[in-house]
């Protein structure tokens, strides 16, 4: 016997079956021309209020484009078929709303839209004993929706669950260790200075001691970045201007002649309210992977765009972008891309921006490369 999945146990607990696929596919032809006039009303409801326009990521101008997929999701929610592909295209629906943050309460919210809208049009066009199976298959179907998109949130907070439970473990390790090897590192500094002061003229022996200092310095940073993570050092909040900003981040990261970084602040952009240090630290390390990506010879690409609650901040560059195998754990710490790389700059910079209310998010760059884009906003949260 076959195991059930989560989408046929679904279906058999709202009792959806034949009668109401049937239902729904001769609903299709009559209520398809109506589409575009539900996702108006759809995304007119979203952009009245503050909470759900903010997952609106690249502004209300994305409203268009969206539309158009709505008209389409709604024409598979009438004709079907509602099987396991069926399912699997709604989970990824769920998984980008819990990318993009949108809060629960107004997919709850925007489900009831669709509903009004739907039931409205049965109620007033079908004949008089039609509508109360038309409304029930509705419901049912609806209602499989919201399901299934909660569970993409249960499935997110059982990651989450886990990374903290994992995060946990690691910052205990990292203040244990941190703490104790800045004893011995303190001895090997104390020692090189004193060295260098009896040690001189010897071109080598200068040479050796340089390199000794240079590790010593990159053994500090590290142990520095691991303590970073599990302190919450009070914020500063400064009125922070996005460009002069960026500029300076640029200017903080060793680029070769062959890269280009290029930085667009369009005027108007306003301020932000943060911490000056830890949000240039963030477009630092940005900037510094993606400078390294590109190189020997490619591009880097800061845009600054802005609507009305948030500010976004994409870092392009035209290398080869993430592996896939490692993209659903690039903000972890010790997950990194790169041979010689240690894993701890995505994870502070994760950490820094969710501390300012804020989230970042990867993507692949269209024609190749990576986009890594913070939003944040601009009030304080």
């Amino acid at each position: 016997m076959a195991t059930e999945t989560l989408f046929d146990e679904l279906k058999r607990y709202v009792k959806f079956g034949p009668e109401d696929e049937a239902t729904l596919r001769s609903l299709h032809p009559v209520m398809a021309p109506h589409f575009e006039r539900f996702a108006d009303v759809f995304y007119q409801r979203i952009l009245e209020h503050d909470g759900a326009r903010a997952a609106l990521r690249d502004g209300p101008h994305m409203v268009d484009r969206l539309k158009v997929t709505l008209v389409a999701w709604l024409h598979q929610l009438l004709q079907g078929p509602w099987d396991d592909a069926y399912y699997e295209r709604r989970c990824r629906i769920g998984r980008v709303h819990v990318r993009v943050a949108l809060p629960q309460h107004y997919m709850f919210g925007a489900m009831n839209v669709l509903r009004e809208q739907m039931i409205g049009f049965v109620e007033q066009h079908l004949k008089e004993k039609e509508p109360v199976q038309a409304i029930a298959s509705i419901d049912k179907i609806l209602d499989l929706e919201l399901a299934i998109m909660v569970h993409s949130y249960r499935e997110d907070l059982l990651s989450q669950q886990a990374r903290v439970e994992r995060l946990s473990t690691f910052g205990q390790l990292v203040g244990s260790i941190g703490h104790e090897l800045r004893n011995p590192l303190g001895v090997i500094e104390t020692s090189l200075y004193i060295l260098k002061q009896r040690v001189s003229g010897d071109e080598r022996t200068d040479k050796h001691i340089e390199r000794i200092g240079q590790q010593l310095g990159i053994a500090n940073a590290i142990i520095t970045k691991l303590l970073d993570m599990i302190r919450d050092r009070p914020l500063s909040r400064e009125t922070i201007a996005v460009g002069p900003m960026l500029e300076q981040a640029c200017a903080a990261v060793t680029t070769p002649p062959e890269v280009q970084v290029q930085v667009r602040v369009p005027d108007g952009v306003p301020a932000l309210l943060g911490d000056p240090i830890q949000l240039r630290q963030v477009f630092v390390n940005l900037i510094e992977n993606a400078v390294i990506a590109a190189s020997p010879k490619g591009e880097v690409q800061v845009v600054a765009r802005a609507d009305d609650a948030t500010l976004q901040i994409s870092v392009q560059d035209t290398g080869p972008g993430v592996d896939p195998s490692v993209r659903g754990r690039l903000f972890e710490p010790l997950v990194t891309t790169r041979p010689k790389g240690i894993g701890l700059g995505l994870a502070l910079v994760k950490r820094i921006v969710e501390r300012h209310g804020g989230s970042i998010g990867y993507q692949p760059r269209d024609g190749g490369g990576a986009s890594f884009t913070v939003t944040l906003p601009l009030k304080a949260p």
